[in-house]
């Protein structure tokens, strides 16, 4: 079977790569990119560790195609700091021991990032509604919101 050719921006790089026909997006980004920020957790786009943005909006990698990557603009979890430079929700997940094992954790910061892009002052309910898609076994949710709406009130300098 002949690969398909797709030229795509990925973290702000002009990005080419060769994919099958039914290879998911995070097959391409972790096997062929090396960007393994994103996790494999279920495959079905049921737990958010795959999360990336594509044009703006949150997408579970594993539920979309390499293909359909074409032309379009995708951000990652590798692409949120900036050099040495963490985000800040990067930082405060840090100071608020926001996370455990890490499996999640790229996932719940790459859906928080849009979630703060689109709403920078978003309520409690909004920040669990937001994350409802992003499971995590380990620390469980409270630090999570509570890092998320921190880093909202530092990011407007409601702090």
């Amino acid at each position: 079977m002949s690969r398909i050719h797709v030229t795509t921006t990925i973290n702000g790089d002009s990005t080419e790569f060769l994919c099958e026909a039914d290879e998911t997006l995070l097959d391409v980004l972790r096997d062929d990119l090396e960007l393994t920020g994103s996790k494999e957790g279920c495959s079905s786009g049921d737990c958010g560790a795959c999360s990336v943005i594509v044009d703006g909006r949150l997408v579970c990698s594993c539920l979309m195609l390499g293909a359909e990557a074409e032309g379009r603009t995708i951000d990652t979890i590798e692409g949120i700091a900036k050099g040495d430079q963490l985000h800040p929700l990067q930082q405060k997940f840090l100071e608020m021991a926001a996370l455990q094992c890490g499996i999640c954790t790229p996932g719940i910061l790459v859906a928080a990032k849009n979630l703060l892009e689109r709403n920078p002052d978003p309520s409690e309910e909004e920040v669990r509604y937001w994350l409802a898609g992003n499971l995590c076994r380990c620390t469980g949710y409270d630090k999570i919101i509570r890092a998320v709406l921190e880093t909202a009130a530092d990011m407007r300098g409601a702090a």
